[in-house]
């Protein structure tokens, strides 16, 4: 027998194999193939231990949510979970949202209604959604500074105002039967007033408290006192009022486009009054001919422009030992303020539960499908929005472009450009100050519509807007005429009078007009009178450049 050698000096040393180890020879395909049945056998195991829990799971979801939601619940959740998860994605969801919405928000509201008011199945009923994004703080002129000298009492109102008063609220559909039009051949597009503008003075701002509504102003104040119990449907300053007129018609439909004035108290005593206003309420409602049926409803702040609400507040000026209420302003942006309906309205029923008496939609109310509606006649939402416009305002009869457009339409007209530079809208109610003097008393007279409609082109821009397109880095020309009516931009309402590149020729601040007119009032000198001369002015100084201009464009033809 060959005994083991004793390595050399020279040689490595390789650890002694363990007695009895045998040598490892590689896996046959057999041991494979049972490695992967005894693993797949595992995860069959492993598997139906995972689905016996998830049903398992599922049953006690389902038990828990049947006691809780009870069986009409359980039944009405089953319907949407289709895949039957116990619980509900988007997608589940989304199809029968605005129906769930509208159904259930009826059901839960209409029974405390029915406590309280008379059970008229005749009228159709539907329920008002309210959406709302606070304003933000950081978007007033007053931020700057830190809001310094504006007491942190004063903005408590403001500060705590974060959601709807309420966020649903069910209404009936007669209710909303001043939408109708007055006469049956009203022209599409043409106004009429709902809640009249007829008071001119100015109303105090020392209230707290709405005073009772009319009957016609009834409906606006429920609409909007959705947002905040202290509403006032008639605002200090004018014009005040709701305005409408037709959209569309057809055989059995209106729509209807609508704008609204009101404002807000969002303080109570001991604190001073502070006055929210925002620029407009405006919207659209499709109904019957008759008012039996809303189809559709929209409410809504225009939210396209930088700042779009005026805010007012009273404070205590003490200055030599007296004490004196003054009134500061600010002006802000607010995201979101809208009303919407919650699918068309309904006819209820009543049902009994026990001691309860309460409606909910008829069966086959619940299943409505709205069919389309074949307009015969229709004009455009702009359309009509500039109508309701110049109802409210007159001096809207001249049309006033973006600054962009506005100076590109006097390059091909050869006229001078006629703009007002303003922190607010000139168009709605957050322009306040000596801004509404001018739009109210000056830009609305004859005279001075005659002058514009035929000698300029019209703009009017916030500096917030103007700041935008300076600092728009893709347009080299909008940033120099951006940046030519901001150097002449000394005042809070400034007007100016441009060549069509842009240059000033004339300027005019609105408190400038005003001591103008007062220096004169011995002769009896108008502000319109005043304005006029401006604008004469204006023309005079570019007639050398716009007829240069116009000599020379013969010349070529």
């Amino acid at each position: 027998m060959d005994l083991p050698r004793r390595p050399g000096p020279n040689e490595s040393r390789l650890p002694p194999q363990p007695p009895g180890r045998p040598r490892r020879h590689p896996r046959s395909l057999r041991d494979l193939a049972l490695l992967v049945v005894v693993l797949g056998a595992l995860l069959a195991v492993a598997g139906r231990g995972y689905v016996d829990y998830r049903e398992a799971q599922a049953e006690a979801l389902r038990e828990a949510a049947q006691k809780f939601l009870g069986k009409d619940g359980f039944f009405l959740f089953s319907s949407l979970d289709a895949d039957r998860d116990m619980y509900i994605n988007l997608e589940e969801f989304k199809p029968d949202a605005k129906k769930l919405i509208a159904v259930t928000s009826i059901s839960i509201l209409e029974e405390e209604v029915s406590q309280s008011s008379p059970l008229d199945l005749s009228e159709e009923k539907f329920s008002m959604m309210a959406r709302f994004q606070p304003l933000l703080r950081e978007t007033m002129s007053k931020s700057n500074n830190g809001f310094l000298g504006v007491s942190h009492l004063t903005l408590s109102g403001l500060r705590n105002w974060t959601v709807p008063d309420e966020v649903l609220r069910l209404f009936s559909a007669r209710q909303f039967f001043i939408f109708l039009p007055p006469k049956e051949e009203l022209e599409l597009g043409e106004p009429w007033w709902i809640i009249p503008n007829e008071l001119e003075e100015h109303l105090p701002s020392n209230r707290f408290y709405p005073p009772r509504s009319s009957r016609r102003e009834d409906l606006i104040y429920k609409l909007l006192s959705m947002f905040h119990p202290r509403l006032f449907v008639k605002t200090r300053f004018g014009p005040r009022g709701t305005v409408a007129c037709l959209m569309a018609t057809s055989d059995l439909y209106y729509a209807v486009a609508f704008r609204i004035h009101a404002e807000f108290q969002l303080n109570e005593p001991p604190l001073l009054p502070f006055w929210f206003s925002p620029g407009q309420f405006t919207g659209r409602i499709i109904l019957s001919k008759d008012s039996s049926h809303v189809r559709d409803f929209k409410l809504f702040v225009p939210n396209h422009k930088p700042l779009n609400v005026e805010m007012e507040w009273l404070y205590q000026d003490e200055e030599n030992g007296n004490s004196s209420s003054e009134l500061d302003v600010d002006i802000g942006y607010l995201p979101q303020m809208e009303l919407e309906s919650w699918g068309p309205s309904v006819l209820t029923e009543i049902h009994k539960k026990g001691k309860i008496t309460y409606r909910r939609p008829c069966d086959q109310s619940s299943q409505l499908v709205s069919e389309d509606i074949v307009w015969q006649q229709e004009i455009s939402w702009e359309k009509a929005a500039w109508q309701l416009g110049v109802a409210m305002y007159p001096f809207l009869k001249v049309t006033y472009l973006p600054p962009i457009k506005a100076f590109e339409q006097a390059r091909t007209e050869n006229k001078l450009v006629h703009s007002i530079v303003l922190w607010g809208s000139l168009d709605d109610q957050s322009c306040f100050g000596p801004g509404q003097g001018l739009r109210d008393i000056v830009l609305g007279n004859s005279l001075i519509l005659t002058l514009l409609k035929n000698s300029f082109i019209s703009s009017w821009s916030q500096v917030h807007e103007l700041h935008e397109i300076q600092n728009n880095q893709d347009n080299e020309s909008h940033q120099k005429l951006a940046e030519l009516l901001l150097e002449k931009y000394d005042s809070p309402v400034k007007m100016l009078l441009c060549l069509p590149n842009g240059t000033v020729v004339h300027d005019l601040s609105a408190d400038d007009l005003y001591q103008v007119s007062e220096e004169r009032s011995s002769g009896l000198v108008h502000p319109v009178m005043v304005y006029k001369q401006f604008l004469q002015e204006g023309l005079f100084r570019a007639r050398p450049f716009l007829h240069r201009k116009a000599g020379s464009s013969c010349e070529r033809n």
